[in-house]
Parts: structure tokens; sequence; C-alpha cells
């Protein structure tokens, strides 16, 4: 099951959106509000933790080093990912007109306040902890949520995301958008497919489903281990990875047909080729959407 309570790790992707929106001449994604929501004191925080190596005891590096670091190390996963999941969405809105869209463990994500698209009801599913933090903060903004928008906590240790998504008015007839990002890299595909098996059974046919996840074998340079060193380290522990082929299956017998499939040089290629900021695709990461056919059930 998805466990979506704060993490560093997800402060450290809102911060690069954030990073991004302001420093990149060469911007993959702007995310303008980011930073607004963040807040400068955990803006300043993150970037202090960043630059000094995460455990506050190494030398500070430079601000030359610090946004190297940044650009190799966190920026690309984020931005390209939710690159591909927005740019689908807004082609699954006009294809499809009224529709739903469902973030799962959205965190400090701003897309509620850019959509300029009243025809996407917009579900945000977090941890209550989380959902209740987001909340404080736009409240102190004094940001007004669109009438369009429904906050959905879910503590999955205990509650339902299905149950809770049908208390908070999702329609299981309606064309729904679903994303969950950053996710796979902290769950077996064992559990991942707990997930997904609720969403098949809330899809209506022509739903669409979005994710990033790492792969499981290959020939790996060494930052992909650094950065499975450093999550490790604020105690967030990557558990191994997919192959395609499992992920495919999985997918598959739930009744979703993968219509795209972003291996890493895909994504290198289309994101990144070109830039002049050293910031590449990380080399185990790939992007799927599929959409939900019924169609397929492979026991």
């Amino acid at each position: 099951m998805v466990d979506e309570r704060e993490s560093v790790t997800a402060k450290i992707c809102a911060f690069v959106r954030a990073w991004h929106s302001n420093k990149s001449r060469e911007k993959i994604y702007d995310d303008y509000l980011a930073y607004d929501l963040m807040g400068k004191e955990e803006y300043d925080l993150i970037y202090d933790m960043i630059s000094h190596g995460f455990d506050g005891i190494d030398e500070k590096m430079s601000a030359d080093e610090t946004e190297q670091f940044i650009n190799e190390y966190f920026a690309s996963i984020p931005l390209s990912r939710i690159h591909f999941s927005e740019s689908r969405l807004r082609d699954f809105a006009k294809e499809n007109g009224n529709i739903q869209y469902v973030i799962c463990g959205v965190g400090s994500d701003t897309f509620t306040f850019r959509n300029t698209d009243p025809n996407i009801k917009i579900f945000e599913i977090d941890h209550p902890d989380t959902q209740r933090y987001k909340l404080e903060k736009i409240s102190s903004l004094e940001w007004n949520i669109p009438e369009n928008v429904r906050f959905v906590p879910v503590d999955f240790e205990k509650d339902s995301m299905v149950e809770k998504l049908l208390e908070a008015g999702f329609d299981k007839n309606t064309k729904t958008f679903f994303s969950i990002l950053g996710v796979t890299y902290y769950l077996t595909l064992d559990v991942f497919s707990d997930t997904l098996s609720q969403i098949a059974d809330i899809s209506a046919l022509g739903s669409e489903l979005v994710f990033d996840y790492p792969m499981k074998s290959g020939n790996f340079p060494e930052r992909v281990h650094q950065l499975e060193q450093i999550t490790s380290s604020l105690g967030e522990v990557m558990r191994g990875g997919y192959d395609y082929s499992e992920v495919s299956r999985a997918l598959y017998k739930l009744g979703f047909q993968i219509d795209t499939y972003m291996p890493p040089e895909k994504v290198q290629e289309h994101y990144f080729s070109g830039r002049n900021d050293n910031m590449k695709a990380f080399e185990n990461v790939s992007l799927i959407s599929a959409a939900y056919t019924a169609g397929y059930n492979y026991e």
C-alpha cells in the first residue's frame, strides 16, 4: 500500500521544483508557486542541508558546487516525471472534457492553484498530518481553494483509499487521471500492485494512470547507488526496483494497457538533450502511462 507521510525526500522534491522555477533559464517544468507554498524558512533549511551533505558536519559546499549537486542528484527525476504527468493530463482533459484527477501522495504539489480548467475535478490524497500541514500553509498564504478541489486525508495503515475517495464525491463512472509519482522507489511490486488494484476497482473505462519507477537491473553508474545511500541516510530505504516485464504483467493483469513507456534513454532524449547545466536523466528511472481497458486478465 502507498504510505504518503511527509518525508525529507518529499521536501527535497518540493525544493527542487522551487529551485528550478527560480534559478533555471532552461525550464523543464515551471512550478511558479512552489517557493510560495514551501516558504523561505523551509526552502533555506533544505538548501542548507544539501550544501552541508545532509549531516551538518561536512564543510559547506560553495554555491556553484551546491547547484551542481542539486542538478546531478535531485533535479532530473521530479522535474521530468511531473512534466510527463501533467502534459498527459492536459491531453487527457482536452480529449475527454469533464474528468477527475486523483493525485496520490500530493505533498507540496501546486497543480490545484495553477490549474485553469474548471472541468478537471481534483482529489488530493495524502496522509492526514501532511495534508493538515499543507492546508495550514494555504490558509496562511490566503489562497482561495477552488470549488472543484477535494482534499482526501488517507492513513493507509487504517483507511481504505477507495472508501475515502467515494466519501469525498469521487464518481466511478467518470474518466479519471491517476498520478502516483515518487512512490515506487520505496515499495515492493507486490505492495504497489495492491494500490494499482484499488485504482482498477474504481476506474471507468478509458481512465489513465501515470507513475515513475526505478529499474531493478542494469549497469548503473555510481550516482544511482549514491542516491540510494543518501535516501537511506534520511531514513527512506529504496526497495530495489522492478523489471519492465514485471510492471507490464502487473498492469495487464489488472486491466491496464501501457500506452507510453519511456526508459531512461528516452527520458534523456525528450527532456535533457542539449542542456547546458549538466542535468541529465537518471540511468535507472522509467516513466509509464497506461489506460484502463479492463480487457486483460493474465493469471
